[in-house]
């Protein structure tokens, strides 16, 4: 079990999934470029979290909850969580019944191959469990291309994954060591890109290589 000063933002598991360099660099080094696709999601995620809360029969909306997990070692944010009446689940205050969490993040472009989103959205709901005493079965990633959601299924393969790289994360924080890059076609959407400098880093070239390819040997 972490203690309260142990605790990493949870957006550093997603970041690390899509890339270990990333995630270093903007939670290690504390860089941080923001570009046109940073600035949607953020967007995007402010949009929801101003939202207030919402009441319709059999759901209770919630925007913006903050949630930490000392086994993970993790805090941070969940955009929505739903809470729908089931015939079990957990009591909520001033309400009769039982009611079902369904954790839902948001996201401003399309369900990636990655897990990188789907292990966010599983942290996120064992902070849930953790802080309610109860078993989420499902969480939901909303895509905002094309406006779909995503149902998730909180499977034992995901969960046991989710709570590895939760080890590999908090190993990263306590080498303090930013790993190599190493470049993919994806590296073109990163806001870091300049900061990363992949088609530099990220292959074995020596420096004259580098120099006469820019143009700067002359």
């Amino acid at each position: 079990m972490h203690t309260e000063d142990d605790l990493i933002p949870i957006s550093a598991l997603q970041h690390l999934v899509f890339c270990p360099r990333q995630c270093a660099l903007i939670h290690i080094e504390q860089v941080w470029t923001e570009n046109l696709f940073t600035a949607e999601g953020r967007g995007l995620h402010e949009k929801v979290h101003g939202t207030d809360a919402e009441s319709r029969p059999g759901v209770r909306i919630v925007r913006g909850l903050r949630v930490r997990s000392l086994e993970l070692g993790l805090v941070g944010q969940v955009d929505v969580v739903e809470f729908q009446q089931a015939e079990s689940g957990i009591r909520l205050q001033n309400e009769t019944g039982l009611w079902q969490p369904l954790p839902v993040e948001y996201k401003r472009g399309r369900s990636k191959i990655s897990d990188c989103d789907r292990v966010q959205l599983c942290a996120q709901a064992i902070c849930l469990e953790e802080m309610l005493d109860s078993e989420i079965e499902y969480g939901a990633i909303f895509y905002g291309r094309p406006r779909r959601r995503e149902q998730v299924k909180l499977s034992t393969s995901l969960r046991d994954k989710t709570s590895s790289l939760a080890r590999k994360l908090h190993d990263l924080y306590a080498t303090r060591t930013t790993p190599k890059a190493s470049h993919q076609k994806k590296c073109q959407s990163r806001s870091l890109l300049e900061s990363c400098m992949p088609s530099i880093t990220g292959t074995k070239k020596d420096i004259e290589h580098y120099l006469a390819k820019a143009g700067m040997d002359e």
